[in-house]
């Protein structure tokens, strides 16, 4: 099986349909080279002053920049884009309500060796999920073009209906080859990894994950996201980074509010 590829007019179901049977899809040039551009712009400085990982699993000629809703507007466009929210709303349809779990651009030096093969929903304290429950979905943005030289994301495909646990080998994975601009997709029941980087060059992407609300997200969004930005941002993209209920009751405030009261008052007995 090789990693399927999409173009922008894809429908939802073709995207599902794919996912469902290789564990992976890509969406080719789903946006322009240069509404990337303007991101890169926008989080170059952040870029800039983002330490190398700590281990080998961050990579330690690996960038990790998160704080992507606060510090980038344009990137913005990406968390909320149809086709993407259309398939995590599909994949998440047994769940009450999805959330942003991560945003950070991912910058991969030269030199840098093969992650190692993982799930994403290990981060969960590695809890053995049921498999025809999905509760986490994974993006990966190409802010440069991703080859299987720079380190294009490694896929196992089919892996996410295995077993858990599992080890692989780079040897066992696909690259994701896809051109600025275009999107891989998969649940984060998908054994993956970033490639080794065997160019000159950087390997920018930007990963956007989402998990159901009932789970706790994996970048802080709260703090990520400084009050006085939040207020600005758009009541769906509000609720989409925790502003509001998971499941029943999960996450009020005080004498069960919903959390966006408390960022937009005027959305009082308003929830979504």
């Amino acid at each position: 099986m090789t990693i399927l590829h999409l173009d922008a007019n894809a429908r939802r179901e073709d995207a599902l349909a794919a996912i469902d049977r290789d564990g992976a899809v890509v969406i080719d040039r789903l946006v322009s080279s240069k509404l990337m551009d303007q991101i890169a712009s926008e989080l170059r400085p952040w870029i800039d002053r983002t330490p190398a990982g700590k281990d080998e699993f961050e990579g330690r000629r690996t960038q990790r920049t998160g704080g992507l809703i606060a510090r980038s507007p344009t990137a913005r466009e990406l968390v909320m884009n149809p086709l993407v929210l259309g398939v995590g709303k599909q994949i998440f349809s047994r769940a009450t309500s999805f959330q942003m779990h991560v945003t950070q651009v991912i910058t991969i030096g030269p030199g840098e060796p093969a992650q190692a093969i993982h799930r994403d929903q290990w981060a969960f304290d590695m809890y053995p999920f049921v498999k025809d429950y999905p509760v986490s979905l994974g993006t990966m943005w190409a802010l440069t073009d991703f080859t299987a030289e720079n380190g294009a994301t490694r896929i196992v495909v089919g892996s996410h209906k295995l077993d858990d646990k599992l080890r692989f080998t780079e040897a066992d994975t696909q690259a994701a080859e896809m051109t600025k601009g275009s999107v891989l997709l998969y649940p984060g029941a998908t054994y993956h990894g970033g490639g080794a980087n065997r160019s000159s060059g950087n390997r920018t992407g930007i990963t956007i994950q989402y998990n159901v609300s009932w789970l706790r997200q994996e970048e802080n969004q709260y703090l990520s996201v400084p009050i006085e930005i939040a207020r600005t941002l758009p009541v769906e993209l509000l609720r989409l980074i925790g502003y509001q209920r998971g499941a029943y009751s999960l996450g009020y405030v005080d004498d069960l509010r919903d959390p966006i009261e408390v960022v937009r008052p005027d959305l009082t007995n308003q929830r979504g």
